[in-house]
């Protein structure tokens, strides 16, 4: 209900506020006001600087593979990272919701962009206050962008998954890793280029990630999520274990894969 009430909005959104490559600064506000009332309903929402950063860039190579790169610092405690592109037919791409496994510092993920756009970013600390921040990036037809693999190449691959470690981990110290997901996420804006009918929508709705059994995070994806999402996040092992991960989509399909990391711990340096 939550993603049809997104979608209606951001409809509505570009019914009231056209489609051009530059709005004016009051009609980005009036969008803002509208998304964040519709996400966050009256709750206030204070500035994020110094706090929590959004780095993306400001002219997108491609509108269908936007990196974004949110930091967090400070001592406040995050539980939620909200992703939220303005301008998107569905503006909530995603939501990461952190266990005690995760190390919530840094999160590196791709996303569509529509239009040219504010994006934002907003976290939730643990004791329910809302900070955010924001980033303009000049990228358009993200989400309707074709996808230029075979559609039935792109089916026998869906679901697979790898990880990639930035360095070998180590007991009791923050490891960041890279979950990288086979997965066309079509969202129903794509036409196939051949038959010039649309591609029926299907794309990945929740990935969760654990330690064993301690939850690193939820994350609960949308339309707006790239091909092939590629997501880098921090964790940290208590004990040698493995990292399980579970991916949903649309069509009520899941996935599974289990990351056995026991033999790849190295022994803490006693320096």
């Amino acid at each position: 209900m939550r993603r049809l009430m997104l979608l209606a909005l951001g409809l509505l959104l570009s019914a009231i506020l056209p489609l051009r490559a530059e709005e004016s600064d009051a009609d980005r506000a009036a969008r803002w006001d509208l998304v964040k009332q519709a996400v966050f309903g009256a709750r206030p929402i204070g500035d994020g600087t110094g706090m929590v950063a959004l780095d993306a860039p400001a002219r997108a190579m491609d509108a269908a593979l936007v990196p974004i790169d949110v930091t967090v610092s400070g001592t406040r405690k995050v539980k939620t990272i909200y992703i939220i592109v303005d301008g998107n037919p569905s503006p909530m791409a995603g939501a990461f919701h952190f266990g005690p496994a995760a190390v919530p510092h840094e999160l590196k993920t791709r996303v569509r962009v529509e239009q040219y756009t504010l994006m934002h970013v907003v976290a939730e600390t643990d004791d329910g206050q809302l900070y955010a921040t924001s980033r303009f990036v000049k990228a358009a037809g993200g989400c309707s962008a074709p996808s230029e693999a075979d559609s039935a190449s792109e089916l026998q691959q869906i679901g697979r998954m790898k990880l990639r470690l930035a360095r070998p981990p180590v007991l009791g110290q923050p490891v960041t890793a890279e979950l990288l997901i086979r997965h066309p996420n079509n969202n129903g804006m794509q036409m196939n280029q051949v038959t010039r009918n649309y591609i029926p929508a299907r794309y990945i709705q929740t990935v969760s990630v654990s330690y064993d059994t301690t939850k690193v995070f939820d994350f609960d994806a949308d339309i707006s999520l790239s091909k092939d999402p590629e997501i880098t996040f921090t964790f940290l092992p208590a004990q040698p274990g493995d990292l399980n991960v579970m991916v949903k989509d649309s069509d009520k399909a899941v996935f599974r894969k289990t990351f056995n990391l026991q033999k790849s711990f190295e022994t803490p340096s006693q320096g």
